[in-house]
């Protein structure tokens, strides 16, 4: 069962936009200074025009209509130069922003907490990482420069209006109480409208993804018609959500087109009714008429933006809210490992004390289990599927938090520790791995960027992965990963393996880590670990019973409780659960 991570509110939103706003004060006001600058060249012309109407009315106009025409030629060639530049400035701030919007996303998604991530799912984290931010990338270049330049531009044509006649900013007035009510009525609806139809896009993807990666098991159980289902019912939802969106923008659009007109009709009707009465010069009414028209533009581009910036607001509610989730796992930023834990003369102590956990509320795995593993121990933790050992193993790693009880090193609770100086401590290597797009020499240096090409190798040959390594068609500066040279699944894992030998933890905890490698390579591997890893505290789970007879300890768990702990022998000759165990194994 996935939960979807959290969503910022409104004022967190407001706030990280006015921090933005702050970090580039100087970019800010020249984008804003050229697009006024533009914006008041614009104005020239109803100006001039109205005075030249005005004159010729009167028959007093001493200026040609040919120096007019040069004079507004001359500012519309002025302006298209300033509108330039203050795109290009526009679009400069925007990059900018945008790139610092994508960077802290990545630190906020690669601070999170692995418990947090699996409850989360794939479809939502992708959905952010993708539409997300592709949705913001759209806000953030194009909707927040048009936007401001429609705001600067309105309120220099509505000065223009005053200075031309207070009396002819009444008729466009008119509009105010229509758009007002419309606006009002759109904003209160279209935030949650677009949050839907993220998180249902979000279900979407998830549906999908987890079909794509089950296809074998799905057809192996005939289980297509329900996922099938599962996938209509995500569109259905889908689908419903973007026509809640399209229903406001069908009743909102038509508002704000009416608002945007009826200025330009009041003012040339009212005008000529205050020219008839005297109030005002045909000249006034003239260029207060152009300017009306002129408010057409402006307000029509930000009442279009408008519906983009909601969808940025929502996008941009869900990319910060990936920080907010309140998990109890570490969440520190991870930076780079301390020195090694692993070989002192007391080696630190690990220990989990009446620990429960549980996956949904009122359903523990895990049952009071205590388990202390003695310092450069090899546990080696057995039990059927599902008995909770890869639970168990997670808490022991830091990965998860108990529900009630503590798991501490040396005392110190794990789930407290920052996350850098967490993996000096214990590490957790799984049947998941990754292999980065990289040369195999990064991929191992990662966890540890300072080490030199010798630590790296020893790193591979630790884990007998050094003669395939240097047999690659340019070595340990082959590129892996996505598009570079593919390694087999073994290779992959064993590349895991050696970032956990480089890692230096005091304490290594393998899920199955060796479990997509031949048994006799896999024997082998943990025999090369076991050498390599001596004095650390090395907790093994697996199904393989060769690991069990390898151990120092065997802890057997079933049904999230611990109910043999002891050495190979001594739980056989117990005739014990473990001692079925291995009679089954052995045939």
């Amino acid at each position: 069962m996935t939960t979807a991570l959290p969503v910022a509110d409104a004022g967190q939103v407001r706030r990280y936009a006015r921090t933005l706003v702050r970090r580039h004060p100087r970019a800010l006001a020249v984008a804003l200074g050229l697009h006024a600058l533009a914006a008041a060249a614009g104005l020239v012309a109803p100006r001039l025009l109205g005075g030249l109407v005005e004159g010729i009315s009167r028959g007093t106009s001493t200026v040609t209509v040919d120096r007019i025409a040069l004079a507004i030629g001359g500012f519309v060639v002025a302006q298209s130069v300033l509108v330039r530049f203050a795109h290009l400035a526009s679009a400069r701030l925007g990059e900018g922003v945008l790139a610092e919007l994508r960077e802290e996303f990545v630190d906020r998604l690669l601070a999170l907490p692995l418990s947090t991530v699996e409850r989360a799912g794939t479809g939502d984290l992708l959905t952010r990482a993708s539409r997300d931010v592709s949705a913001l990338s759209k806000t953030v270049r194009f909707a927040v420069p048009e936007t401001l330049i429609a705001l600067v531009t309105v309120l220099f044509v509505v000065v223009a209006l005053l200075l031309t006649g207070p009396l002819l900013v009444l008729p466009s007035l008119l509009a105010v109480p229509i758009l007002w009510a419309g606006t009002r009525w759109y904003l209160r609806r279209a935030p949650d409208g677009y949050l839907r139809e993220s998180a249902a896009y979000s279900d979407i993807t998830d549906g999908i993804s987890e079909t794509v990666e089950g296809a074998r098991t799905t057809e192996a159980l005939r289980q297509q018609a329900r996922r099938g289902a599962r996938t209509a019912a995500d569109i259905r939802r889908s689908y419903a959500a973007e026509r809640y969106t399209l229903g406001l923008r069908t009743v909102f659009f038509p508002i704000a087109e009416l608002g945007y007109v009826v200025p330009v009709v009041a003012t040339l009707v009212v005008g000529g009714w205050f020219y008839l009465k005297g109030w005002v010069s045909l000249g006034q009414v003239t260029a207060a008429t152009l300017y009306a028209q002129q408010l057409v533009d402006p307000v029509n581009r930000l009442l279009s933006w408008l519906d983009e910036l909601q969808v940025g607001g929502a996008s941009m509610a869900r990319l910060l809210g990936v920080a907010a989730d309140d998990d109890a796992g570490p969440t520190s930023a991870v930076g780079s490992p301390g020195p090694s834990a692993g070989g002192g003369s007391a080696a630190p102590r690990l220990a989990a004390h009446d620990v429960r956990y549980a996956y949904r509320e009122g359903r523990d795995v895990l049952h009071g289990v205590t388990l202390v593993p003695e310092p450069g121990e090899k546990l080696a933790m057995v039990g059927p599927s599902g008995a909770g050992k890869s639970t168990l193993g997670r808490l022991l790693a830091g990965v998860h938090a108990p529900r009630t009880g503590s798991v501490t090193v040396d005392g110190r609770p794990l789930d407290g520790l920052p996350l850098a100086e967490l993996r000096t401590h214990v590490a957790l290597v799984t049947q998941e791995h990754h292999v980065f797009i990289g040369t195999l020499a990064d991929n191992v240096a990662m966890v540890r960027p300072d080490a030199d090409p010798a630590r790296v190798r020893s790193a591979l040959a630790a884990v007998d992965a050094l003669d395939w390594a240097d047999a690659l068609p340019q070595g340990l500066d082959t590129v892996v990963g996505a598009g570079g040279h593919p390694l087999s699944p073994a290779q992959a894992q064993q590349l895991a393996l050696a970032r956990l030998v480089l890692a230096d933890p005091h304490t290594l905890v393998l899920d199955e880590a060796t479990s997509l490698i031949d048994p006799r390579a896999a024997r082998h591997l943990e025999r090369s670990l076991a050498a390599v890893l001596a004095g650390r505290t090395v907790i093994a789970i697996a199904h393989r019973l060769f690991s069990a007879h390898d151990a120092d300890r065997v802890a057997v768990v079933e049904d999230g409780r611990i109910i043999e702990l002891g050495s190979h022998d001594e739980l056989v000759a117990a005739g014990g659960s473990y001692a079925a165990l291995w009679r089954s194994w052995h045939g």
